[in-house]
């Protein structure tokens, strides 16, 4: 599709703000139209819109700096991690600058005393881990884009990962970071021990999706890396009594590091495309547990037991790294097999466990009904469902009745007590739905904690809140288009 020619009104503008760009950071600004397309959307990529310029900072002085020019300008700004947003958390809009961390990737500060490293939040997720491996330690969060997404993006959509349900989300494993606000300032919240008096402003940031600041510096909980870990493949024949295995395992009182679930389509998918071996079954558990040998064992009596009682096709468990490794390597591989057989948009909604079965069953009847596939893979431990709804881009109105399937399902995660999204964030996605779990008055105080960070509402504005509920904020700053 042919891009619109700008007027003579607004290429004078943008000229005039990339000149100021570029006196204060002369190699580090893009607004060749060509290259800003670079940065038009991100994995979200079925919405799409170029940015009046793309600036790429290296420390906080330079982000403080391009911040205060956008400011006096009143220029939006959408800030940029690694560009894995799913949810469209950092697409920009046409009037915008996007901020992007990738030149900001130094290791700061590591100190196994205190359990904890500080790094520049351009690093990606799985290089944090890679900077302390040596030293016996490991950084827990681990999205399944943890090769390529950034800290900075982590600590906005609060990301987690396959072992968030022993170790917790972004939130739990941060302690402090540097933010710099709209108008430039420069602030610190929390600290190495992650506890400081007052609000917990770190809190409030975590999970804020770019909206409050752009956090620069990240101070990061480390933990031991454990003395063993052991992962066990449970195969079913239906996706329901999987999902109920799941719930008794976790009733049980057990706190394994990862409970995955894979359904047919998604195993057939990455069978495919990772040849892990997998057997031939509607729906897969792999739960993984760890530390000493006897504690390993112990554990996985105990899984045993369980699944056992719900009559599983196949109990396989890893008896060599090169087992576990093969376990894992399809439920690694899935979003990507996927990617190779369809388009898909993949979905965030997070439920209570003991409403796998439910859920489960529901969505394959919406499914039937929307006529479309829809492929399951997702964290069940903690509930946090990733259905990837299938479709064909090229198809008129295929892409309007997924998101349509897509609105459905979440509306019915809240509906069985879960909520919007569990780590993807809401961005544009999910922005329309927010009032399906929250009502008037919360989204009215959510909107004033962003008029108190960036009162001139530049920041990201455009995500997480319904347009309309939004509309007189965005429309009365300066220059609003």
């Amino acid at each position: 599709m042919q891009m619109p020619t700008p007027d003579a009104g607004v290429i004078a503008r943008r000229d005039a703000i990339t000149a100021r760009l570029r006196i204060a950071l002369p190699d580090a600004v893009i607004d060749d139209p060509a290259e800003t397309r670079a940065y038009e959307c991100d994995a979200l990529s079925a919405y799409r819109c170029p940015p009046l310029a793309v600036v790429l900072p290296r420390s906080t002085a330079e982000v403080s700096a391009v911040l205060r020019i956008c400011h006096d300008e009143a220029v939006p700004v959408v800030p940029r991690g690694a560009g894995t947003s799913l949810a469209g958390g950092s697409m920009p809009t046409a009037d915008a600058v996007v901020i992007g961390l990738a030149r900001m990737t130094e290791v700061l500060e590591i100190s196994p005393e205190d359990r904890l490293i500080r790094v520049q939040t351009g690093r990606t997720n799985l290089s944090v881990s890679g900077a302390v491996d040596g030293l016996g330690f490991f950084y827990a969060p681990d999205p399944s884009s943890q090769l390529a997404c950034a800290i900075g993006g982590n600590i906005a959509m609060n990301s987690g990962g396959a072992h968030c349900l022993k170790y917790g989300v972004t939130t739990n494993n941060l302690l402090g970071a540097t933010m710099v606000l709209m108008d430039g300032s420069v602030v610190e919240l929390g600290g190495p021990m992650g506890e400081a008096g007052g609000l917990d402003l770190l809190g409030v940031v975590c999970g804020s999706e770019g909206q409050l600041g752009i956090v620069t510096e990240a101070t990061l909980r480390i933990l031991p890396k454990p003395p063993g870990a052991r992962p066990v493949l449970i195969a079913f024949d239906d996706s329901e009594t999987a999902g109920a295995c799941v719930a008794a395992i976790i009733r049980a009182g057990i706190l394994p590091v990862a409970i995955e679930f894979m359904d047919r389509p998604c195993i057939r998918a990455t069978e495919a495309f990772a040849h892990a071996g997998y057997p031939d079954c509607e729906a897969l558990l792999i739960v993984e547990v760890e530390g000493t040998p006897p504690e390993i064992d112990e554990q996985l009596a105990l899984i045993r037991d369980i699944a056992m009682r719900h009559k599983p096709l196949e109990f396989r468990e890893s008896r060599s790294e090169a087992e576990s490794a093969r376990i894992w390597l399809g439920r690694k591989s899935a979003f990507g097999a996927m990617g190779q057989i369809n388009d898909y948009m993949c979905l965030d909604g997070t439920i209570p466990v003991s409403a796998l079965p439910t859920v489960l069953a529901r969505i394959g009847e919406m499914s039937r009904e929307a006529g479309l596939g829809v492929a399951n893979v997702f964290h069940a431990g903690d509930g946090n469902m990733h259905p990837l709804i299938l479709y064909n881009a090229n198809t008129p109105g295929d892409l309007e009745k997924c998101e349509a399937l897509g609105a459905d399902i979440l509306r019915l995660c809240v509906e069985v007590g879960g909520c919007l999204t569990g780590e993807h964030g809401v961005g544009i996605e999910k922005r329309d739905l927010m009032d399906v779990q929250f009502d008037a008055a919360d989204i009215e105080a959510q909107m004033r904690v962003k008029d108190v960070f960036d009162p001139q509402w530049l920041l990201n504005a455009a995500k997480v809140f319904p347009l309309d509920a939004s509309a007189s904020r965005r429309e009365a700053r300066p220059n609003a288009a």
